[in-house]
């Protein structure tokens, strides 16, 4: 083969490497039951059940939080993150999640609380948490 050739088999492998890493590192957008029926890691948009209670004991286990949410679709799971319990997290409108299901519950690695302002009425403001990550 020509070095020309080779180079260029080279070129297309190293291409081919990145985008397959580049893809399997995205997340998608879904829901609960999406979440149960794959096992990669996805974000999951919703709002947290005030209705139910959050559970975090500091003093008992201080990276330990969970808490009801239900998905745009209206399903509810209780959700479990490994970290502490982020700051106003009651106020927060909508919740974006990144995790995956263990069995009935969503583990969520990440929380993207979407709260109302406090300066401007129209205008949300985002907090982006993220927690340990839990061995499965």
């Amino acid at each position: 083969m020509k070095k020309g050739s080779i180079f260029g088999l080279i070129v297309i492998a190293i291409a081919i490497a990145v985008i397959i890493s580049v893809y399997s590192k995205t997340s998608t957008y879904g829901t609960f039951s999406d979440a149960e029926k794959t096992k990669s890691e996805l974000h999951v948009i919703g709002h947290l059940n005030t209705k139910k209670e959050l559970f975090y004991d500091a003093t008992k286990d201080a990276n330990y939080f969970s808490f009801y949410m239900k998905d745009n679709k209206g399903e509810e799971r209780k959700v479990v993150y490994i970290g502490t319990k982020p700051e106003d997290f009651e106020r927060s409108e909508q919740l974006v999640l990144t995790g995956q299901m263990v069995g009935n519950e969503f583990h969520a690695a990440k929380i993207l609380m979407k709260c109302p302002s406090k300066y401007t009425k129209d205008k949300l403001e985002t907090t982006e948490v993220q927690g340990k990550q839990a061995s499965l």
